[in-house]
């Protein structure tokens, strides 16, 4: 059944945002802007099933994180520096996100939304959306515009440079609302994806040939701030491998941009050591870093070759917990390390493990959401002392948890 006007007036009410009538109503030029030290994270959470020849793989729930440092403005443009983070949710005993990738990108974007970016990098996925007309637009009015996907297929296919293809999007200015107190304008974007791949030998091994899809977003644009609030997306896309078999990405993705106040930290380190000594907390130092602020806990107990914590591990962290409470509109990283005992392979899969357990404690603790903290691995190939003694392997058998500035 339709709903009706007032239905969905309700719904908006009862979502904590309202429809507004002003400026909109006669037009305004919607565009990006810029101010030079500017930054702030774009937080993406993806629920995507996988297909192979049609029959469901497996299910993945990806987070990704996009921390932006607008090193240039002027001109209507900004060049932006970019830390990009693709985690993947690990279904089993944690329940945590696990860094997959992490990538670097530098690009310029004019106030229309048109990247001018080197084809090498990998990141981001999709260029050139939102684009704006010239124009003054209004509630009702629509456009195209040129835009591009660049997809990372070094894994799965062997690509070893940037996969791209051409997109034509289609807006749709819906209206214009407030949302947690921002005057927003909310667009529908949408694009169909139908794009052939030329190849002029059967590669070693399968490869996209063709690719057909379709995405359909809701952007919440901020028109004062000229960023984008908030976005969600439904996608389909299946990629005709040159095998003959097809790889299916269908599922759904929100997204949402945070600024976070600058973080101070000598004042963090300072007051985190103090906390560490006035608590006696065994085994934990404190140090300034190019990520941000990071609890070192040295020593951490495991019983042999398990990621299981002790309870004295547990009261640690409970304490560790507690510190991280004080920065609630901060994200963290997890990182685990093993001294050197056997294969490498071993040691790598120890400390992810491990990393995963402490993460998966805090979460339980109420230290932060779940969608705050990631983690990774780093074996044995980063050690702090000589794996030799066992004083250095005390050092080395450590987990770090990482206050990240952005």
């Amino acid at each position: 059944m339709k709903p009706d006007k007032a239905t969905i007036l309700l719904a908006f009410l009862l979502s904590g945002t309202m429809l507004f009538a002003g400026d909109g109503a006669a037009g305004q030029k919607l565009r990006f802007k810029y101010a030079q030290g500017e930054k702030y994270r774009i937080i993406t959470e993806v629920e995507e099933d996988v297909l192979i020849n049609g029959a469901l793989s497996h299910r993945s729930s990806i987070l990704n994180k996009v921390a932006v440092d607008t090193v240039e403005a002027g001109d209507g443009s900004g060049r932006l520096d970019c830390d990009f983070q693709m985690s993947e949710a690990i279904q089993g005993r944690f329940n945590t996100f696990y860094l997959r990738e992490s990538y670097l990108s530098r690009f310029r974007r004019d106030d229309l939304g048109v990247f001018t970016i080197d084809p090498s990098y990998f990141m981001p996925v999709v260029r050139n959306v939102p684009r704006f007309p010239g124009g003054v637009v209004k509630p009702g009015d629509t456009w195209t515009g040129d835009a591009e996907e660049a997809h990372d297929f070094r894994r799965s296919y062997g690509i070893d440079t940037a996969f791209h293809f051409p997109v034509k999007v289609h807006y749709t200015y819906l209206r214009d609302e407030i949302i947690e107190g921002v005057k927003t304008a909310v667009l529908a974007v949408e694009f169909t994806v139908f794009h052939n791949v030329s190849c002029d030998r059967i590669p070693p091994r399968p490869v996209p040939v063709k690719i057909t899809g379709t995405s359909s977003q809701i952007y919440w644009w901020d028109i004062e701030a000229g960023k984008f609030h908030s976005y969600r997306e439904e996608f389909d896309f299946v990629f005709f491998l040159s095998n003959a078999g097809t790889v299916e990405y269908r599922g759904t993705a929100k997204g949402k941009l945070l600024k976070s106040p600058k973080l101070d930290r000598d004042r963090v380190a300072e007051d985190i050591d103090r906390i560490i000594r006035e608590s006696n907390i065994p085994d934990a130092g404190v140090r300034k870093d190019g990520k941000g602020v990071t609890i070192v806990l040295e020593n951490v107990q495991f019983p042999p070759n398990s990621p299981e914590l002790t309870d004295a591990e547990k009261d640690k962290l409970s304490r560790i917990a507690g510190i991280l409470k004080k920065y609630p509109e901060r994200d963290f990283l997890v990182t685990g390390h093993t001294a050197r005992v056997g294969e490498e392979e071993t040691s790598q899969a120890l400390s992810e493990q491990r990393a995963m357990a402490v993460a998966d404690f805090l979460i339980q603790k109420d230290a932060c959401e779940k969608t705050r903290i990631v983690t990774q691995g780093k074996g044995s190939r980063e050690p702090a002392a000589d794996n030799a003694t066992e004083q250095g392997r005390r050092k080395n058998r450590r987990v770090e948890i990482t206050i990240l500035e952005n």
